[in-house]
């Protein structure tokens, strides 16, 4: 289980939405071993006073965090962020230093979904890779 969010300038991440999940989800597919069908995305598009960034940051900047329940290893995490970095410089075209990106894990036993407790379902995938 993962949601993620997606903050950045609304003007800029509006018209790319659907592009930037796509990578997204194909990186934590690859990285996570994910089905196809667990995708939960947010995108938070913020104006320009509502959004301070770093200097040296063009109005491509976005950050991204990534909450999971724990077990992935720490190659499986890496990876997931360096996939991130390469396909959204390859495919979406936003530069490394416009990419900020953190993975937040919780025990499954903090996580509620389909009426259950995280820690008492059977998931069709695998949290330990």
């Amino acid at each position: 289980m993962s949601q993620i969010k997606i903050y950045g300038l609304k003007e800029s991440i509006d018209p790319i939405k659907k592009q930037l999940s796509d990578v997204i989800h194909s990186c934590v597919m690859d990285a996570l071993q994910f089905p196809a069908d667990k995708r939960a995305h947010r995108f938070i598009g913020l104006e320009k006073d509502d959004f301070f960034m770093p200097a040296g940051r063009s109005s491509s900047y976005i950050i991204i965090e990534i909450t999971m329940i724990e077990g992935r290893s720490v190659e499986a995490r890496k990876k997931l962020i360096r996939l991130l970095f390469d396909k959204i410089k390859a495919e979406v075209g936003i530069d490394y230093m416009d990419v900020e990106i953190c993975i937040y894990e919780s025990p499954a036993c903090n996580w509620g979904f389909r009426g259950m407790h995280g820690d008492e379902i059977k998931l069709n995938y695998s949290v330990n890779v």
